[in-house]
C-alpha cells in the first residue's frame, strides 16, 4: 500500500470519532475523493454504528458529518449582512452582537455614507448606521436596526487558527444576495500571519490569515468562519488576475483577534488610528532586528530605547524579522500600553511602551472624505453627511462631533460606564472627607485627605496640599509623583458624581488591564475607559466590571510623563473590610520610577452637611457604610 494510501485510509477511519471536527472532516473527504463516497465504505471498517440497510449505503458518519456542516453554515448565514450602499455598490458584514452591531470593511462603507440598508437571510431589509471607523485596518462598525435579537456568531481566538483549519466565508460576491440568502464558499486556512503591504492605499491588513476559500469583490467585510461557526476573521483582500479580476485562489481576512482588540475604540463611535512604535526596525548584517531610526519625541526614547538596540519581543510576541515586527504593530490600536523586550550589549531589557497613533488627525478625516492627506489640522471632522438627508430611524443615532465619526454611540458606552458606576452604590453619600491612612511598603505610615476643597497627603518626608478647586496642574504634588493628589481628587469626584458632571469627559475605549500580561496563556483582560479634560490636567480611568475604578493615569502637560495610580482590590487577608470600590493598595509611578505603594488599613467616609447613609455613627463622627468599612 502506498504512504498516500495510508493516509487517506488513516483520515477515513479517524471519521468513526464522535468529534464534531473529525465529523465535519468527513464531509469535506468525499469532496477529496472526488465525490466518490463508496470509498469510504471499501476502505473504512465496518461497525455497527455505521451499519445502513442496502449495499452501498452511505456510512451514518458521513451523514451526519454532512448535517453538521449545513447546520453550522445556516446558522453563520443567519449572521451574515448584506449592505447595499444605493447606486455606491456595497458587499457583506457579519453580526456579533444580538443588539445589531456589526463588523465590515471601511471600504465597504466608505461610498454609502452614515446610512446604509443591510439584508439578512431572515429575508428582511434594515436601516443601519455607522459607528465607528478603522481605515487603515480596513474595518467599520455598524448597527442595525429595527429588532433587539439579532442573530450573531461569536469572535474566536484567531491565535489558535493553524495552516490546514477547515474554514468558509458568507457573503454578498458579485452583490448575488438580492435575496439577502449569503453565498457560501468553503476551503482551508492556506497561511497565518501575513503581512500586506498598503500597495497605494493606506489599507494595512497586518497578521491576517491567508485562505483558499473563495473571497470575491462583494466579499469584503463578510465573515470567515472556523468549523463550529465562530467568526476567524472579516474577509477583505484577495489576489486576483490582473485581466478579468479573477481570484487566484488566495484570500485575505482580518483576524478576530486584531477586531477584538479595535472593538472598543469602533463601539465608542471613534474614528481609530494604529499604532506607531515612534521608531523603525531594520535586519542587521547578522540577522537580528535592531533599531533603525527613532525619534527622540517617542515614549519609546523615554523608557530607554535607542539606536541598534535589538528587539526581541513586542506585545508578548517574538520578532524575528521586520514583517513581524510589522505584524504586530499593524494589531495594536494607537494609545495602548505594550511591553517591548530589547537586547543591548547582551543585556536583556523590558519596559513598557506607550504606542504613537501612525496619522495626524486631520489625515485620518481626509481619509474617510477622500481627499488628499494633510499633515497639519486642528482635528478630524466627521462625514459632512446633512442630518435631513439620513432615514427618520438613523437620524436620532448620528451626532457629529470633531473626531469622532459618530459621537452618538460614545454617549451611550458613556452612559453604560456611568451606570455602573451609580450600582456601586453608597458613594454619591459621601459628601465629606475621605481620610485613607496606613502604611507604605517601607513600613512608614501615610495619611491621604480628600474633600471638595482640597486634598492633603503625609509623608515621612512632609505634607503637601493641593486646592481642589482650582487648576491641578499647577501643582503636581506631592513631588515626584506627577500629580498622584490631583488623579485622587478627581477619582473621588468620579466617583460621587460619575463621568457628565466631572468635565469634559468622553468614553476611550478598551485597554488592557495589566499590560504586562501580553505573551501569557490568556489575552490581555481588556476593560473599559474614560478619559476627561478638567481643571488644566488630562485624566483617563480604567473601569473594570461591576463600576470600580481599576486605574488613573494623568498629565499635568502634554509631554510630560503621567502620574499613573494603579489599584489593588480587598482580597481575602486584607486588614479590615473596606467598601467594594475603595482600594486596599494604591501604587504610583512615574516615568520609569516607582513613586510609591500605600498600604490602605483604614478608610474613613464621612458624610455632607444634612446627608445621612444609612448606617450608625462611630465615635470618630464618621459612618459605618452598606457593605463594609467606615
Amino acid at each position: 500500500m502506498t504512504s498516500a494510501r495510508r493516509q487517506k485510509v488513516a483520515f477515513m477511519q479517524r471519521i468513526d470519532q464522535p468529534t464534531a471536527a473529525r465529523l465535519i472532516a468527513a464531509g469535506l473527504l468525499a469532496c477529496w475523493l472526488g465525490g466518490v463516497v463508496f470509498l469510504c465504505i471499501a476502505v473504512t471498517p465496518a461497525r455497527s454504528e455505521d451499519a445502513t440497510a442496502g449495499a452501498g449505503a452511505v456510512p451514518l458518519a458521513v451523514l451526519h458529518a454532512q448535517q453538521q456542516r449545513i447546520d453550522v453554515m445556516q446558522r453563520a448565514s443567519a449572521a451574515a449582512v448584506a449592505i447595499f450602499a444605493g447606486e455606491a455598490g456595497g458587499g457583506s458584514g457579519v453580526l456579533i452582537s444580538r443588539d445589531g452591531y456589526a463588523l465590515t470593511n471601511f471600504h465597504v462603507v466608505q461610498p454609502a455614507g452614515i446610512a446604509m440598508k443591510c439584508g439578512l437571510a431572515d429575508g428582511h431589509l434594515y436601516d443601519a448606521v455607522l459607528v465607528g471607523l478603522d481605515p487603515t485596518g480596513d474595518v467599520a462598525l455598524v448597527k442595525l436596526l429595527g429588532r433587539d435579537d439579532f442573530p450573531f456568531a461569536a469572535l474566536a481566538d484567531s491565535d489558535e487558527v493553524e495552516v490546514g483549519d477547515f474554514c468558509f466565508a458568507a457573503g454578498n460576491p458579485f452583490l448575488l444576495a438580492t435575496d439577502f440568502q449569503p453565498s457560501i464558499s468553503a476551503g482551508i486556512v492556506s497561511g497565518t500571519r501575513r503581512y500586506q503591504f498598503p500597495a497605494g492605499t493606506i489599507l494595512e491588513y497586518a497578521d491576517c490569515l491567508q485562505v483558499d476559500a473563495a473571497i470575491n469583490p462583494g466579499n469584503s467585510g463578510g465573515g470567515l468562519f472556523d468549523a463550529q461557526g465562530r467568526v476567524i476573521g472579516v474577509n477583505g483582500r484577495a489576489s486576483f488576475e490582473k485581466r478579468g479580476r479573477v481570484n487566484v485562489g488566495v484570500g485575505y481576512a482580518i483576524s478576530a483577534n486584531q477586531l477584538r482588540n479595535f472593538l472598543g475604540l469602533l463601539k465608542g463611535g471613534r474614528l481609530v488610528d494604529h499604532a506607531t512604535l515612534g521608531a523603525t526596525v531594520a535586519t542587521s548584517a547578522d540577522g537580528r532586528v535592531v533599531v533603525s531610526d527613532i525619534l527622540e519625541s517617542s515614549d519609546a526614547w523615554k523608557r530607554g530605547l535607542r539606536y541598534d538596540d535589538e528587539v526581541v519581543s513586542l506585545a508578548g510576541r517574538s520578532v524575528r524579522t521586520v514583517n513581524a515586527f510589522k505584524n504586530v504593530l499593524g494589531t495594536l490600536p494607537a494609545g495602548w500600553r505594550v511591553p517591548l523586550v530589547y537586547r543591548r550589549g547582551g543585556r536583556r531589557e523590558e519596559i513598557l511602551v506607550r504606542l504613537a497613533g501612525v496619522h495626524t488627525a486631520a489625515d485620518l478625516t481626509n481619509i474617510v472624505e477622500g481627499k488628499p492627506q494633510k499633515s497639519a489640522g486642528k482635528g478630524p471632522t466627521p462625514p459632512e453627511t446633512p442630518p435631513a438627508a439620513l432615514p427618520d430611524a438613523v437620524q436620532p443615532l448620528y451626532e457629529a462631533r470633531r473626531g469622532f465619526t459618530n459621537h452618538h454611540f460614545n454617549t451611550v458606552e458613556r452612559d453604560r460606564v456611568a451606570r455602573a458606576l451609580a450600582a456601586g452604590g453608597g458613594q454619591a453619600a459621601w459628601g465629606g472627607r475621605w481620610i485613607l491612612s496606613g502604611r507604605l511598603a517601607t513600613g512608614e505610615p501615610f495619611r491621604i485627605e480628600l474633600s471638595d476643597k482640597e486634598g492633603v497627603i503625609d509623608l515621612p518626608t512632609g505634607t503637601t496640599r493641593v486646592d481642589a478647586t482650582g487648576e491641578l496642574d499647577v501643582n503636581p504634588s506631592p513631588p515626584g509623583s506627577g500629580g498622584m493628589l490631583a488623579a485622587l481628587l478627581l477619582w473621588r469626584r468620579l466617583l460621587r458624581e460619575g463621568p457628565a458632571p466631572l468635565g469634559r469627559t468622553s468614553y476611550w475605549g478598551t485597554v488592557p488591564l495589566d499590560p504586562r500580561s501580553f505573551g501569557e496563556a490568556d489575552a490581555p483582560r481588556l476593560v473599559d475607559m474614560l478619559e476627561s479634560s478638567v481643571a488644566g490636567v488630562e485624566a483617563r480611568f480604567m473601569m473594570e466590571d461591576g463600576g470600580v475604578v481599576s486605574g488613573i493615569e494623568l498629565w499635568t502637560a502634554p509631554d510630560a510623563d503621567p502620574c499613573e495610580v494603579r489599584f489593588t482590590f480587598p482580597g481575602p487577608n486584607r486588614p479590615q473590610d473596606l467598601p467594594r470600590v475603595m482600594p486596599s493598595v494604591i501604587e504610583v509611578r512615574h516615568g520609569n520610577d516607582l513613586f510609591g505603594e500605600f498600604r490602605v488599613e483604614t478608610a474613613v467616609f464621612e458624610m455632607a452637611d444634612g446627608e445621612a447613609a444609612g448606617g450608625e455613627a462611630t465615635p470618630n463622627g464618621a459612618n459605618t457604610l452598606p457593605g463594609g468599612g467606615t
